[in-house]
């Protein structure tokens, strides 16, 4: 079983977008390599970055929101630089443009329902909740089990 982000679809999703447009990055034009296929990749990698990245920082929900909106933005940035891509010819298989852009709206539909989830209902899972008393503190696995007591943070 997966564990963390790599359960989220939009993670999923996000990732196999971001190898296929490398991919199609390849067959472009060589004076493409470093201009508009550069930036495309870029953006079509930060999605699923910037989703690792909040996951990682989901205690928090201001910064999980932060990440996951940016995702967003990404998603919407590498639309528009698929769509300079065609309209410069420098992507000339239009089938393969319609279905990269058909995902790319459904990925931007799956982050906006994923930010009106967290937004409407986030909590801090359990194991990354500050501790609320000095019993919890002694359970943590930072604590000084052999001497509570003890001021020294390394015991061994």
């Amino acid at each position: 079983m997966e564990a963390g982000y790599k359960r989220l679809d939009s993670y999923k999703l996000s990732h196999s977008l971001a190898v296929r447009v490398h991919q199609m990055t390849l067959a472009l034009p060589k004076f493409e390599w470093y201009e508009e296929g550069s930036q495309v990749r870029r953006s079509s990698k930060s999605i699923s970055a910037q989703i690792v990245e909040g996951f990682a920082l989901r205690k928090y929900k201001a910064e999980f929101l932060h990440y996951v909106y940016r995702a967003y933005g990404s998603c919407e940035e590498t639309t528009e630089h698929l769509t300079f891509l065609l309209e410069t010819g420098s992507l000339t298989d239009q089938s393969l443009y319609k279905d990269l852009v058909s995902e790319y709206v459904r990925q931007s539909k799956m982050l906006l329902r994923f930010i009106e989830a967290v937004e409407a209902s986030h909590s801090t899972p359990g194991f990354l909740k500050e501790p609320t008393s000095d019993y919890d503190l002694f359970l943590s696995p930072q604590s000084n089990i052999m001497n509570p007591e003890s001021d020294d943070p390394n015991p061994l």
